[in-house]
C-alpha cells in the first residue's frame, strides 16, 4: 500500500511539473492545457483505484480462459490389470476351482514368458527343462497337465505357497 501511495504521488508531481512547464511555454491555449491536466489526473486516480480494488479482493480474478488453462489434478487410478490380478489372487486363495480356472493360467503365462525370455525354453514343448528351472514345488502348481481339483469349492492356494512360486518366477 505504501508503494502505491508513492507511485500516485510521483505521477501527480510529474504531471503538475509538466503543467507548469506547459503553462510557461504555452504551445496551446491555457484552457486546453488545463483540460489535458485534469484528464491525466483523472486517469491516474482511475488507475490507482483499479489497483487498490484488485488488491483488496480476497479471491484473484481469473478469466474463463485462465481457468480452462489451469491444470486440474487427476485422481490417482490403479491400473485395471493390477485390480484384476489382485482379485484373481484373492479368489485363488479362497477357492480351488477359481485357482485352477483363473489364477493358474495367469501364473503359467508369467512362467512361460520368463522361461522364454531368460532361457529360451517353452513351457509346453520342453517340460523337463522347465521343471528343472522351476523346481518341483512350482512345477507341481504350474505344469500344463495339472488335473482339475476334485472339490472346486475347497480351499485354494495358501499365500505362503503363492509367494514362493512368484519368488521362483522372479528369479528366472
Amino acid at each position: 500500500m505504501r508503494s502505491e501511495r508513492s507511485r500516485i504521488a510521483t505521477a501527480t508531481a510529474l504531471t503538475t511539473a509538466l503543467l507548469l512547464v506547459m503553462l510557461g511555454i504555452r504551445p496551446v491555449s491555457v484552457e486546453q492545457i488545463l483540460v489535458v491536466y485534469v484528464l491525466v489526473l483523472a486517469a491516474i486516480a482511475l488507475a490507482a483505484l483499479t489497483r487498490i480494488a484488485r488488491s483488496a479482493s480476497d479471491t484473484p480474478q481469473q478469466s474463463a480462459f485462465e481457468t480452462a488453462l489451469r491444470v486440474h489434478a487427476v485422481d490417482p487410478m490403479r491400473p485395471p490389470e493390477l485390480v484384476r490380478a489382485e482379485r484373481e489372487v484373492t479368489l485363488g486363495t479362497s477357492s480351488a476351482g477359481h485357482l485352477h480356472q483363473r489364477l493358474l493360467p495367469l501364473l503359467r503365462e508369467a512362467a512361460a514368458a520368463r522361461l522364454s525370455a531368460g532361457h529360451n525354453i517353452e513351457l509346453d514343448r520342453r517340460p523337463e527343462a522347465a521343471r528343472a528351472l522351476l523346481g518341483d514345488a512350482a512345477w507341481d502348481l504350474l505344469r500344463p497337465d495339472r488335473p482339475a481339483p476334485d472339490d472346486r469349492n475347497g480351499p485354494g492356494i495358501s499365500m505362503r505357497r503363492l509367494r514362493d512360486v512368484v519368488s521362483t518366477l522372479e528369479k528366472l
